[in-house]
């Protein structure tokens, strides 16, 4: 009887919704990393990228046949079964964190409506930061797994940077929960809609988010625990094959995953500028939400080309200027944003008007 009582036309529509945006998230995961070899080409006046295909198109599909022909080799000394899960674990936290992301408003079929989001619970902010310290522990156990010195120094440079600025990243978000009084991404987005955007509200909160986010993503300049000068290759130094393709993959995803947090949060999400999604909907029906999903790409590729461009341009940090940056300056200014946002808050409630 319980069998009978589930409502399998909702369980197929999140299946099928759940494929999709993994299947969509790998592919651009996949397109990114030519993206950044052609955004590195043109700051650095070169051509990239050109000769597998058109217009060197098909240089993805040749480097993951490449990772997938390639030979696997594990360590002698290394810890087997944890060797194989640090880039497992740390694939599959990149990727639980589109959960909770509204790629879209809903579609209605046959009466029903759909919405384009996997869940909308209403603690997905608290979600978003549950998984994505779930993703330090693929690193911390695949540098430690290595028995490699260098691996493990990497790992402990990760595990030491992420204590760093979540603490920053959190503060900051809190001001915009303060703001918004709600924690689910859907409903942060709803808000937005026919007003201003967040980043209007929290210019500063959101310049210390997306520093934090390039720490969380290891993205140049934080991304000591993949310097090369100094630890050989990282903590993924003894990975081939697909175990390294995961660890690569996962900073990608990450990438895409915080620009869509970002965008979410700070720039309407799926909020199509300029117009109301109401008017939209009640003229073209469905085909709203497919506009919607694209306003959402543009944004979170606009976000990429950002982590890019800072990749080529700025040189990394050293290890003591980051810790410096992360305790001396980013979670200062994260509890004066949070001050000042509470007090402002406080007086409007009193009656003041801004």
């Amino acid at each position: 009887m319980y069998l009978l009582s589930l409502d399998w036309l909702l369980l197929l529509e999140k299946f099928v919704l759940i494929v999709v945006i993994i299947l969509a998230s790998l592919g651009i995961a996949l397109y990114t990393t030519f993206a950044e070899r052609k955004v590195a080409a043109i700051l650095q006046d070169r051509p990239g990228p050109n000769r597998a295909g058109p217009f060197g198109l098909l240089q993805p599909l040749a480097d993951g046949v490449k990772m997938f022909t390639k030979e696997e080799i594990i360590p002698t000394a290394a810890n087997k079964w944890l060797f194989i899960l640090g880039p497992g674990l740390a694939m599959v936290a990149a990727l639980m964190t589109c959960a909770v992301i509204p790629w879209a408003g809903s579609i209605e079929i046959n009466g029903h409506q759909f919405p384009i989001q996997i869940a909308d619970v209403n603690i997905g902010v608290l979600y978003i930061f549950a998984v994505v310290s779930l993703g330090v522990y693929g690193i911390m156990i695949g540098g430690w797994a290595s028995n490699n010195k260098f691996s493990l120094m990497a790992a402990l440079r990760a595990a030491s940077q992420a204590i760093s600025y979540e603490l920053a990243m959190g503060l900051s978000l809190l001001a915009l929960l303060f703001m918004t009084g709600d924690l689910s991404l859907g409903g942060i987005v709803k808000q937005q809609q026919g007003n201003w955007w967040n980043v209007v509200y929290q210019p500063l909160g959101f310049l210390l988010f997306f520093i934090c986010a390039l720490a969380e993503c290891n993205r140049t300049p934080f991304d000591l625990p993949e310097a090369e000068n100094e630890l050989n290759f990282g903590y993924h130094q003894e990975y081939s094959s697909m175990k390294l393709g995961f660890y690569l993959f996962a900073e990608y995803i990450n990438m895409i995953m915080s620009s869509a947090v970002m965008a979410s949060l700070y720039f309407g999400g799926y909020d199509i500028p300029f117009v109301n999604d109401a008017d939209v909907y009640a003229s073209i029906g469905n085909w709203a939400a497919l506009i919607q999903v694209g306003v959402l790409l543009t944004k979170i590729v606009m976000f990429i080309f950002v982590f890019m461009w800072i990749r080529w341009t700025i040189p990394r940090f050293r290890y003591d200027q980051l810790m410096n940056l992360g305790w001396k300056t980013l979670i200062p200014l994260a509890l004066f944003n949070l001050i000042v946002t509470g007090a402002l808050i406080l007086l409007k409630t009193n009656g003041w008007h801004f």
